[in-house]
């Protein structure tokens, strides 16, 4: 309350702490092709193992983007990757029908609740990828496992055959797991001797053996024994499914169901066949849920927790699947499933309107942070566009290589110094984009060949290093914080006489260097007019200070423009330049936040003005070193200067 009507003690508080809070500025960003992973969202990644694992390995079509981006990962552990939709990019699916899904968003706004009319399953993510995943369904105990599903009706069975006769094949499924009992009309199987169904004509059965997938027979069968019959998966699984307790206790029956994802064609694991993931007891019932209080419904299972697939439809064999658990009986299907998925395409090469598209998810600087646009590979109209988003951010810069025609395969250096000036000289003045002057040969460990990929994802890395070791505005060229990794040799080293070429005209050599490796060497942006924003260095110290600035000046949004409010925005803005001096950032500088500037006409409009005069540091780009000879009794005091 602001006054006391009775006598007391008040305690007021009133926070005059607040500094200027830590801005990263180090966060990569690239968009392109990949093989798999969501479309047109921004997904973080860590590592290369991470960049694989989400977005695939790379191919002869897209190892460009992909070593950018791992490339900038040698340096950093912050990268944003976003994969751009291609014409004819779709999901494998059930049916094999033609379906792009981007992502988990658009799954739910579209597909979520079974409209898909694709069949039962769909590959997680587009591409042809999906056409490895087979999806295997076991619905009720009768489809895990049946004794004596049919007997044998073949008396002429020898070790070898592939083939054997059974009285009633429309009880057998292709996929089955077999097994047949030692004794004509018993039970007593022999599950060491295992079976795998791969085709049914009628009565004839065709087999392999289950553990080796090849070979016949490995005994006689007795004509007349009996035959059980097993899901494909059954040891994938630790029970048959039944009836779970949450539907039980409603009164309701036959909920349970197993579902396992398989890499049919090995083109996932390297392994034809491999379970690759196994969702055990989940309920058709729509509000079931596990004795832990998580939903056990399994399209929701399968949307939360699988990382191939996504639920599109029900069984049509089934009745009351996705009604609720209360007194409903869950129809039996006593037929397992299995359903190749197919229909998958990679679709066409993305072209620049489709990038753009891609990156324009990074455009806005209130929700998306990002401070290192990496382009990859592309043309002038690719690198003008992200320098177009770049300028809208204020707050990220973009790094751009040469076109590969450019520079790899052109034999003569002189050609590669004018196609690399050419190409650079066409692109428009900012200071918020830097070019480099090539491609490095790396091994690519994928596909066991060498490859040529652009530098600026190895550029950006070098400015998200230099923030590690030292700070944004420090230089991210040269011996200290500038040496490339991974490099086997560039497709073009140029020399002093062909550097002295690029410089002037914006572009920053990398040099392979006798006893140094391969460095950067130079700091310049694309800013064609003499200005302290020219230098990489000076441009991220002035992102760096006004995304802090910035920050904290939101803060003053809404309380009043009086001497107190400016007073205590010049506390907080103050020392944290004084620190940023203190770290080489700046030499001097000045805050200017008074009367002056707020007068009362600026106040009436409910505006706010502060200005803040940096002088920044420069980075030493020339070293001039003077050796002067003197006679024996000339003193230096002599001569010094």
């Amino acid at each position: 309350m602001a006054f006391q009507v009775s006598p007391g003690v008040l305690v007021q508080e009133r926070d005059l702490t607040r500094i200027i809070p830590a801005v990263s500025t180090s966060i990569g960003a690239i968009a392109g092709e990949f093989r798999k992973g969501p479309l047109e969202e921004i997904v973080a990644i860590s590592s290369e193992a991470e960049l694989v694992d989400t977005f695939g390995e790379p191919d002869s079509n897209n190892f460009e983007a992909f070593f950018s981006a791992a490339n900038f990962l040698q340096y950093s552990n912050a990268l944003r990757v976003v994969r751009a939709t291609t014409t004819s990019l779709v999901n494998a699916t059930t049916t094999g029908c033609g379906l792009q899904i981007k992502n988990t968003t658009h799954y739910q706004d579209n597909y979520a609740d079974g409209s898909g009319v694709v069949g039962n399953f769909a590959a997680r993510t587009a591409g042809a990828w999906g056409n490895n995943l087979l999806v295997s369904t076991c619905p009720t105990a009768t489809a895990y496992e049946e004794e004596g599903a049919t007997t044998v009706n073949d008396s002429s069975t020898a070790v070898g055959d592939t083939t054997i006769v059974v009285t009633d094949g429309t009880a057998l499924n292709v996929g089955d797991i077999i097994s047949f009992s030692t004794t004509a009309a018993t039970n007593d199987y022999d599950d060491g001797k295992q079976y795998r169904i791969t085709g049914i004509s009628t009565h004839t059965l065709t087999i392999v053996q289950k553990e080796a997938g090849s070979g016949g027979l490995e005994t006689t069968i007795t004509d007349g024994a009996n035959v059980r019959r097993r899901w494909r998966y059954y040891d994938s699984v630790d029970r048959a499914p039944g009836t779970s307790a949450y539907v039980s206790d409603r009164s309701g029956s036959g909920d349970e169901l197993h579902v396992v994802v398989v890499d049919e064609d090995g083109g996932i694991t390297g392994v034809p066949g491999d379970v690759i993931e196994t969702f055990s007891s989940l309920s058709k019932a729509a509000d079931a849920k596990t004795p832990q209080g998580d939903t056990n419904y399994y399209p929701d299972v399968i949307y939360t927790k699988s990382n191939f697939i996504y639920w599109m439809d029900h069984n049509t064999s089934g009745t009351n699947w996705g009604n609720n658990a209360a007194g409903t009986t869950y129809t039996a299907v006593d037929t397992p499933t299995l359903e190749s998925l197919s229909g998958g395409s990679d679709g066409s090469s993305v072209s620049n309107a489709q990038k753009l598209s891609a990156y324009e998810r990074f455009e806005d600087p209130d929700t998306v942070d990002v401070g290192l646009i990496i382009a990859g590979s592309g043309d002038g109209t690719h690198i003008d566009n992200l320098v177009t988003v770049a300028e809208k951010r204020k707050d990220a810069i973009v790094f751009a290589s040469p076109e590969r025609a450019d520079v790899v395969n052109v034999s003569n250096s002189h050609t590669q110094t004018k196609n690399v000036k050419d190409f650079f000289d066409s692109r428009r003045s900012s200071s918020y984009c830097v070019f480099d002057s090539g491609y490095k040969q790396m091994y690519d460990r994928y596909s066991d060949v060498y490859r040529f990929v652009p530098l600026n994802g190895d550029v950006a890395g070098l400015c998200a290093r230099a923030d590690a070791v030292a700070d944004s505005w420090f230089s991210p060229a040269g011996f200290n914080r500038g040496i490339v990794r991974g490099a086997v040799k560039l497709a073009y080293n140029p020399t002093k006489a062909q550097r002295d070429i690029l410089y002037p005209a914006r572009i920053n050599p990398v040099v392979t260097l006798p006893g140094t490796g391969t460095v950067l060497f130079g700091d310049k942006t694309a800013l064609t007019t003499p200005s302290a924003f020219d230098r990489i260095n000076v441009r991220r110290l002035f992102i760096t200070l006004e995304k802090a600035i910035s920050t904290a000046a939101k803060f003053q949004l809404f309380e009043f423009n009086d001497e107190f409010t400016r007073a205590n925005f010049r506390n907080i803005v103050e020392p944290f330049l004084r620190d940023v001096q203190g770290r080489r950032g700046i030499t001097d500088f000045l805050v200017v936040c008074d009367d002056t500037n707020n007068p009362g006409s600026v106040i009436d409009r409910n505006e706010f003005v502060a200005e803040i005069f940096v002088k920044p540091a420069r980075s030493i780009n020339f070293i001039t070193l003077k050796f002067v000879a003197t006679r024996t009794g000339v003193a230096f005091e002599e001569v010094a200067g």
